[in-house]
């Protein structure tokens, strides 16, 4: 559940309205969060019933999260990252069978629009009838390709497609020209703890991953001559074992997958945070928090990092490597904190619901159009 200091305010003056909202299955929706994904699915749901609306969340069993809960996928089915091909046709199986019970069971209710914040390609060819609003968090994924390059032909009317960033809807402009672009947003009160930063530290935070890049974080830190405190899950063992664990010493700590209050003090205490990602970033939600807990942020060049950072929320590499990260990283270190949260400040949460509940409005409202025009 999040806490009700996170919650936009309230507005009444809008119709409200029941939505459905589908969470990627992998993980449940409940804090400490597994990734942007799932802290954004519980923000979205939070600030939507704090704005009036009535949400139904259809997610793994084990999440919690404001509004009412319908659990598809048992919390015993662990998801593995990188199966071989016969193991991962088989957890998609899986995961679309969740998926389908999810939307029989959407169908059958009552409910005046969808947000399809999953990476499923069920929804796209299940739900024509209803409004559905599609998030892409990700850049072009093989399973989606296939179903858009068919509703490309035919596009749904009822359907809308919104991304977190421009740099992740450039190549979904291929199949959805039209697509939409809400940024992600957090409640910056909650991060805005400040104090004296340590001298020569650095921190880096996100699921511990190959293409988030913790390795080249460790060598751009020992590069720029500055300690290094890492948190996040581990969601790639082998990666961890033979990448990250045998780096680990007095200079190098994993401190674990730490709850927000300890994961901001472990970020505002720091001189600078690293951001090291090794693909096309849709957006970065652990830069936005640094940035406004007034760290500044020393960041790869990829994806959505450049269109995040601006020009005074920290400094972006001119490579792709972790040399270049440690220059970004000592010009990034001493630059002025209170810009920095200025940065911050204009991707708040109640700004994103906003944009959500907008476009929300607009597609129930053509709903009734279509609707008035048959009749």
């Amino acid at each position: 559940m999040v806490d009700a200091a996170m919650k936009p305010q309230v507005h009444h003056e809008i119709r409200p309205l029941r939505i459905a909202v589908l969470a990627h299955l992998h993980h449940p929706i409940t804090s400490p969060f597994a990734g942007g994904m799932e802290s954004h699915t519980a923000h979205l749901v939070s600030g939507l019933v704090a704005r009036g609306h009535e949400v139904t969340l259809f997610a793994k069993d084990g999440s919690v999260v404001d509004g009412r809960l319908v659990p598809v996928l048992g919390s015993g089915f662990v998801v593995r990252g990188y199966p071989e091909d016969e193991q991962i046709n088989q957890q998609h199986d899986v995961l679309d069978g969740a998926m389908e019970r999810a939307l029989r069971l959407i169908r059958d209710g009552s409910f005046d629009a969808v947000v399809n914040n999953s990476l499923s390609p069920v929804p796209h060819r299940v739900l024509v009838q209803l409004p559905t609003l599609h998030v892409f968090h990700t850049p072009p994924l093989p399973r989606l390709i296939e179903i858009l390059k068919d509703s490309t032909k035919t596009p749904h009317l009822m359907h809308r497609y919104v991304t977190v960033s421009e740099a992740n809807a450039r190549p979904w402009r291929e199949w959805i020209p039209a697509i939409d672009i809400i940024n992600n947003g957090i409640v910056l009160e909650r991060w805005e703890e400040r104090g004296e930063p340590e001298h020569a530290v650095a921190t880096w935070s996100g699921r511990i991953a190959a293409e988030k890049g913790t390795h080249v974080a460790i060598a751009a830190a020992r590069a720029a001559s500055l300690k290094l405190r890492i948190a996040g899950p581990i969601h790639d063992q082998k990666y961890f074992r033979t990448l990250i664990e045998p780096q680990l010493d007095d200079d190098i700590h994993y401190l674990g997958h730490l709850d927000q209050q300890k994961l901001q003090h472990m970020i505002a205490s720091s001189q600078v945070f690293l951001s090291s990602p090794l693909w096309e970033e849709p957006f970065g939600l652990t830069t936005l928090e640094a940035m406004a807990c007034g760290t500044p942020v020393a960041a790869l060049p990829a994806g959505a990092m450049t269109e995040l950072i601006g020009t005074t929320g920290g400094v972006v590499a001119d490579r792709q490597d972790s040399d270049a990260l440690a220059v970004a990283a000592t010009q990034a270190k001493d630059m002025n904190r209170t810009l920095v949260q200025a940065r911050a400040s204009g991707f708040t949460l109640t700004r994103m619901i906003e944009d959500y509940e907008r476009i929300l409005h607009s597609m129930v409202h053509r709903r009734f159009s279509l609707t008035a025009e048959e009749s």
